[in-house]
């Protein structure tokens, strides 16, 4: 897409979730925000209970999904954040988080996201980042698929806000070997693929279903020091802290994290239009893939974009669920 085309907006890095709201009324809108008790997920449905919406805390820990409700609600005085429990690698908890829902869903944000420092599996024996990450997201906006058309029906558009990373520029997704049963595993390269297919995700929905008034776009919410890098090992804090020094980027505020995510979420410009990747609040310039991170920062490789990748993903994606539901 040349860059003349790209959607742009007002805000910018420095934008916070607030900002983005000014102005909008959300009395109405049903969200869900997964990994919504903690850092940018926190952050995200704060400042949409605080525009009226109506959001529910999707969490493994629903413990903690509580007292987070809870101020959440005191910080705002809106209307208290409803609390559910969803491991997005537990294929059981995802079913039954879809087969609780009832009603109209018009914003799902898929914020949560996992780091590991090494080499670990579901049940299914998916590499668990690729499976809680992608594969997760994944069933769970199938699953909310009806949802999110009656949304579509009872607002005019329905929207999905996919959390990728700039991480996703260190690889595309590996269809050759998805789950790392071949080589050395890297959990840095593991965690990049499933920020791509988070990108490519997006692609593929608003193909299928923006007939039904159904979009999807990926956001990068740029540095942000959060409870993710918690399980990071020696290795990733001194990459990413490298990176930093490099200006690859600069950290934000979880309130400056998660705007983007908002500008996907309620912006007119994104409005029954997506595929898109943003960063820093606007859509990010396509770069090849052989591109240096530390000359594009804020770029989105073509291989998070490509259409056949994205259709492709999707295939496979739903042959994986398939099979464990046989």
């Amino acid at each position: 897409m040349a860059e003349s085309a790209l959607i742009s907006t007002p805000f910018t890095a420095t934008s916070t979730a607030d900002d983005v709201l000014v102005g909008h009324d959300l009395t109405g809108v049903r969200a869900i925000v997964t990994g919504g008790n903690s850092g940018i997920g926190f952050e995200t449905a704060r400042a949409l209970t605080a525009a009226g919406a109506q959001v529910t805390l999707a969490v493994r820990n629903t413990v903690a999904g509580d007292e987070s409700a809870t101020a959440i609600q005191e910080a705002t005085g809106g209307p208290r954040p409803r609390v559910a429990r969803l491991d997005l690698a537990d294929r059981t908890s995802g079913e039954s988080f879809v087969a609780q829902w009832a009603g109209p869903l018009h914003l799902l944000v898929n914020n949560a996201g996992v780091v590991t420092g090494g080499l670990e599996r579901t049940g299914e024996g998916w590499e668990w980042q690729f499976a809680a990450n992608h594969l997760g997201d994944f069933a769970l906006a199938v699953g909310l698929r009806d949802a999110l058309a009656l949304g579509a029906a009872d607002r005019g558009e329905a929207r999905i806000v996919s959390v990728s990373s700039t991480a996703h520029m260190r690889s595309g997704v590996a269809f050759d070997d998805l789950h790392f049963r071949n080589g050395t595993y890297d959990p840095q390269i593991a965690y990049a693929r499933s920020k791509t297919a988070n990108s490519l995700f997006a692609v593929e929905a608003t193909r299928l279903w923006a007939s039904e008034g159904i979009v999807a776009n990926a956001v990068n919410p740029g540095g942000v020091a959060t409870g993710l890098q918690r399980n990071f090992t020696s290795e990733q804090k001194q990459s990413l802290d490298a990176a930093e020094a490099a200006g690859v980027f600069t950290y934000k505020t979880v309130a400056q994290g998660a705007a983007t995510s908002m500008v996907a979420a309620v912006s007119p410009a994104f409005a029954r239009s997506g595929g898109h990747y943003l960063d820093d609040a606007q859509e990010a310039y396509t770069v090849p893939d052989d591109a240096e991170l530390a000359d594009h920062p804020h770029g989105v490789k073509e291989w998070a974009l490509d259409p056949e990748a994205a259709e492709r993903l999707w295939r496979v994606s739903t042959e994986l669920l398939r099979a464990e539901s046989a």
